[in-house]
């Protein structure tokens, strides 16, 4: 019996080496959040109410090299985010379905930043951790 455990145990070592090895040789998946969150003024059309969004955004990479020009290039990435937000109108905030829009134009400005400035879009995915619009 205790020859049999033996035997499968270094059956077993090899598997388990290698599937360490594939895991440290795959990329990994890291989301950065932009800090501080965005704050600003949005729909600006001159009435008597100040309208301000606060939104807290993680950006998804793949691989220590995207997450390294993501942090590299944050302050365009805010800048363009920034610049997206204020533009917005009351509709374009109401609803679900509207804040699901900004996100994929959010996700789509700042892959094409990155690509402009990278040559490669880098940006998998943009998350709104938390997004209040008053």
């Amino acid at each position: 019996m205790n020859a049999w455990i033996v035997m499968m145990l270094a059956l077993t070592m090899p598997a388990a080496a290698m599937a360490e090895e594939t895991e440290e040789a795959a990329p990994k998946v890291a989301y950065i959040s932009l800090s501080p969150p965005l704050v600003g003024n949005y729909a600006l059309d001159g009435g008597p109410k100040l309208r301000v969004y606060k939104a807290d955004v993680a950006l998804r990479v793949t691989g220590v090299e995207a997450a390294k020009a993501v942090k590299y290039n944050e302050p365009l990435i805010r800048n363009q985010l920034v610049a997206l937000f204020s533009q917005q109108t009351v509709e374009s905030l109401g609803n679900v379905d509207a804040k699901e829009k900004l996100r994929q134009e959010a996700l789509k400005q700042t892959q094409q930043v990155l690509n402009d400035e990278t040559g490669k879009p880098i940006v998998e995915d943009l998350l709104f951790n938390n997004l209040i619009v008053q």
